[in-house]
């Protein structure tokens, strides 16, 4: 599809500086674009790219400041970002093939009923006492155990597995391969040597709205629910112990770690490799830096860095101590021996 500047700046309730008639039939990124593209400047960082890039127009903040010509056509916006995921979205909703029905070989239970709309791919499995909500898409080879609930509007993409009684709410989308409550790690050890497996009888709790990455693993709770709270969204890679609860809107890049029972606030940020101890909590609006180890229960508000994870202006500064140990050795040595000859002169 291809539109104009200045049509695409009505749908999005921007303004043009520029010419208002040059056309777009593509995205890209703004160090990546050719004549045609559509891109986007949100981060400062990037800002050079804006001087070199072929793109033909470009989302840019309402109070951006152009300091060298630019050959572009700017699209004045209060959010490029958010714009830019908007106009993408729109565009993958109309990319995406329309899936309706039954395909064979599937599995469904007897009893279970299927709204008009749902998709199942092929190979599926949906198990017994299965609740279905409307416009569900299941993918192929995704495994829908006993008991299990889903929403309204949820997505299983292929290789899902979802364990007996959890609950997947409202406009979920899970990717390919996450498995969804498998057994926490339970074990107490034994007089022998050996451990005996304590078995986990909860479920797994996600709630409206939630995003989770694929090859991720949620664990079900020893006993109650582990729960993934409204707006949550997960990476890829991610462990998600048993009984732990993540708070809504909070976001976690890939391979983060979660260990038991730790209970984790509201709208975190949290980068990747990011592990967490066990029986903590961590409280809400926090950023934790990427591979850093959180021992211990966190307020709100933090920025952290490093393992264990201290306030990030402090880790920042020790690392530049770290970086001149070098320097500061040779330098002690040298004092030593000045003062050691010193001494010898007296």
């Amino acid at each position: 599809m291809e539109i104009t500047a200045q049509q695409l700046a009505q749908m999005v309730h921007g303004t043009v500086d520029g010419d208002a008639n040059v056309t777009i039939n593509n995205y890209a990124k703004i160090e990546e674009a050719t004549r045609g593209c559509l891109t986007f400047l949100a981060n400062p960082k990037y800002t050079h790219y804006i001087y070199t890039t072929e793109a033909s127009a470009v989302l840019v903040h309402n109070d951006f400041v152009a300091e060298h010509p630019v050959r572009a056509t700017l699209i004045r916006v209060e959010d490029p970002y958010k714009t830019l995921a908007d106009l993408l979205n729109m565009v993958s909703a109309q990319m995406a093939p329309e899936r309706r029905g039954l395909e064979q070989p599937c599995y469904v239970s007897e009893g279970v009923e299927l709204p008009e709309e749902t998709y199942v791919g092929a190979f599926a499995y949906i198990g017994k006492g299965v609740k279905v909500g409307r416009n569900v898409k299941i993918y192929p080879q995704v495994y829908v155990g006993d008991g299990v609930t889903l929403g309204d509007d949820v997505t299983l993409y292929p290789g899902v597995k979802v364990y007996h009684g959890c609950q997947i709410g409202n406009r979920c989308t899970v990717h390919s391969g996450t498995v969804i409550g498998s057994d926490g790690f339970g074990f107490a050890p034994k007089g022998d040597g050996t451990f005996e497996k304590i078995s986990q009888i909860g479920i797994v709790i996600l709630e409206d709205d939630v995003e989770i990455g694929s090859n991720t693993s949620i664990d079900r709770a020893t006993m109650g629910a582990t729960v993934i709270k409204r707006g949550v969204k997960l990476d890829n890679l991610i462990q998600v112990a048993h009984n732990v609860e993540i708070g809504e809107n909070t976001v976690m890049a890939a391979q983060v770690g979660i260990a038991g029972s730790t209970k984790i606030g509201r709208n975190n940020m949290i980068g990747g490799q990011v592990g967490f101890a066990g029986h903590i909590t961590v409280g809400d609006n926090n950023g934790i830096g990427a591979q850093s180890g959180v021992h211990n229960s966190v307020g709100d508000g933090k920025r952290l860095l490093g393992s264990p994870a201290i306030n990030a202006m402090d880790f920042a500064r020790q690392n530049v101590y770290f970086k001149r140990l070098g320097q500061m050795s040779d330098d002690i040595r040298a004092l030593q021996k000045a003062l050691a000859s010193l001494q010898n002169e007296k």
